[in-house]
């Protein structure tokens, strides 16, 4: 191993371990005196209940684990927005699973709590996977109650969601092992089935102290929303148990019991390791992302028996298309590629930049993959579309669309990954969140903005150069530097994949080498949903 790849493998290791210990950190919730509290009234924790729940022998991906990572820090924080999701495995049934944390402001709602809950909703409404709800909820957090109450997108849509799964028969089965209040009562009675822990669950529109203020009556909680109110007098409630654990064993029991779903088809053959090793990936990746490197090194990392049958290899170059396999699945993968390549057109160093023959047969290769019912993965470290009269005069901006398009327009499932960059409309064409990818996480060397944060800074320092001229004014020379340096880490902190994934922008951070992972069972879930329309790009310019 050269100099190199040992400066690159210490780097990455490095930023794995962070990430490691920031897991670690928001999987603390809101702290050992809040834990404690909850485990005197005989509850066990989210994730201790997530973790009984699901199968022991199984893999399991979490979503959204750095939700609200850093914001409402005057509040006193609220790690992993105060509820844990996770998609693993019931009696063998893949499912979505969403516990609140109790331990986080009593498990109230902010307003990217409620934001994850929509995702959570979102993958199992997508996939037509069950979803399992443990609710141990305070509510709406009040002090911010106009972010998270009224709009389309707010607490409410939760409810809608509900109705529609029920609907599509999609399975929802709710327990109610704690709090569940006002609004929130709603969530597990909308479901197919609730069931409640005697003792610790209670649902109720208003609690007693909201009673007593409104028609007077003095009543306790237990009597007013308790089990036994609500499995014996009001049949709100479809199950009573003594404790979390006899509650959790009857949802697999439950769960043990689901019809098959139905199949999207997508092919799967026996899973085989790469062969060449995936660890390589450390030192492969650079330890600076203006650094070029061969993303094919990477993808033969990835990919089952380290084959990739690419496609048009020798045209349009700098973006990589090809079949192979992952962890058995067949998909089509799309990837930036940085190095600098050597071609009749001359050196060229590609950066991640998308040029327009790339751009168009990157949208031939998305609707072969639509053809032939292949699931497409997006490798992104991807600096934006080319500039300049050259491309312009070339019809950039044409072949851009045609490949943005054909994206959007997919009906085949779509997965990506931040590898490194993630600037500008190249995010958009490379599957970014907004294009509905069924999964989207990113590894710590991600960087995810509009621009580059150097690039950025001296644009936005030429703005206030502009507009302190206009006034007669100057800046001289060392506030001109601080002022860019300051621009420069401003702009930098808001490009971390740490504080995209806090608000959700991606599902998570990732070790490298839980990407398989990710992807096979991303696909999986994929594969419980047939596709229900034809696809078609509509009108593109040619």
């Amino acid at each position: 191993m050269d100099l190199t790849f040992n400066k690159n493998e210490d780097h990455n290791k490095q930023q794995v371990y962070e990430l490691k210990m920031k897991l670690k950190k928001v999987s603390l919730g809101g702290g050992e005196k809040s834990a404690a509290k909850q485990k005197e009234k005989g509850k066990l924790l989210a994730r201790e209940r997530i973790a009984y729940l699901l199968d022991k022998d199984k893999p399991v991906i979490e979503v959204g684990a750095f939700a609200a990572d850093g914001m409402y820090e005057a509040e006193g924080g609220c790690p992993s927005a105060g509820v844990v999701v996770k998609i693993g495995y019931v009696s063998g049934r893949q499912c979505v699973v969403v516990a609140n944390d109790a331990t986080v402001k009593a498990g109230a709602w902010f307003p990217m709590t409620a934001k994850k809950n929509l995702r959570a909703q979102e993958i199992a409404m997508e996939n037509r996977l069950p979803i399992i709800y443990l609710v141990d909820s305070a509510g709406v957090y009040l002090p911010m109650q106009d972010e998270i109450f009224p709009d389309k997108e707010h607490f409410g849509r939760i409810f809608r969601n509900n109705a529609i799964m029920s609907s599509e028969g999609i399975v929802q089965i709710a327990a109610i092992m704690g709090s569940c209040v006002a609004g929130g009562a709603y969530l597990p009675i909308m479901s197919d089935e609730a069931m409640i822990v005697d003792g610790t669950g209670s649902v109720f529109l208003a609690g007693s102290y909201l009673v007593k203020s409104a028609i007077g009556e003095d009543i306790d909680n237990e009597t007013l929303g308790g089990a036994t109110t609500h499995c014996e007098i009001s049949g709100v409630t479809d199950y009573k148990h003594p404790n979390d654990q006899a509650c959790l064993d009857s949802i697999r029991n439950i769960m043990s019991m689901l019809g098959a779903p139905q199949q999207a088809g997508f092919d799967r053959v026996k899973s085989a390791l790469p062969k060449l090793n995936e660890e390589d990936i450390y030192g492969i990746l650079p330890d600076n992302r203006e650094k070029p490197f061969d993303m094919r090194d990477i993808i033969l990392r990835l990919v089952d028996h380290s084959e990739f049958e690419e496609y048009k290899a020798l045209y349009g170059q700098s973006l990589i298309c090809g079949l192979a396999r992952i962890d058995g699945w067949a998909v089509g993968i799309v990837a930036n590629q940085r190095k600098v390549v050597k071609s009749k057109k001359g050196e060229m160093q590609f950066g991640g930049v998308i040029y327009s023959d790339s751009a168009d047969k990157t949208t031939r290769f998305i609707m072969n993959c639509n053809q032939k019912k292949i699931p497409l993965v997006f490798l992104q470290d991807v600096t934006g579309f080319m500039v300049g009269s050259r491309s312009e005069h070339g019809g950039i901006i044409k072949d851009g669309a045609k490949m943005v398009n054909a994206v959007a327009n997919s009906v085949v499932p779509k997965f990506t990954i931040v590898v490194g960059n993630s600037y500008g409309a190249g995010n958009y064409a490379m599957c970014g969140k907004a294009y509905d990818p069924r999964l989207i996480y990113a590894w710590p060397s991600a960087k995810i903005a509009v621009m580059g944060g150097a690039q950025a800074a001296k644009v936005l320092l030429q703005i206030q150069e502009s507009a302190l001229k206009g006034k007669g004014e100057t800046l001289e020379e060392d506030k001109k530097n601080k002022l860019l340096d300051d621009i420069t880490t401003k702009y930098n902190a808001q490009t971390t994949p740490y504080y995209a994934a806090s608000r959700l922008w991606v599902d998570g951070v990732i070790d490298p080498l839980e990407t398989r992972k990710v992807i096979s069972m991303g696909i999986e879930a994929a594969n419980q949903s047939p596709i229900q329309k034809p696809f078609n790009v509509g009108i593109i310019q040619t």
